[in-house]
């Protein structure tokens, strides 16, 4: 099922989770990560998840168009920790 209406704000935050289906949009300073799948299914259901999907990218593309970007971000840096429960 779609959220109805999204506050979700592109790059405000690292909070914001967006759940659409199977779909998870997880908000960042510096990108949007998509994870998951989800079926756009010929119906209702599938329209309402659509419009969310449009209504989410447009935003995303809003707010990059506005921006003066660079030519490519560094990948994230992303540290190894040893596991506390092993």
């Amino acid at each position: 099922m779609a959220n109805k209406k999204s506050s979700f704000v592109p790059f405000a935050n690292e909070a914001d989770v967006l759940q659409v289906g199977g779909l998870t949009a997880e908000n960042r300073l510096d990108r949007i990560t998509l994870s998951g799948d989800i079926d756009l299914t010929a119906d209702q259901a599938g329209l309402a998840a659509a419009r969310v999907l449009h209504e989410l990218l447009g935003k995303v593309v809003a707010a990059l168009e506005g921006r003066d970007l660079p030519e490519r971000l560094p990948p994230p840096n992303v540290k190894r920790v040893d596991n506390p429960f092993a």
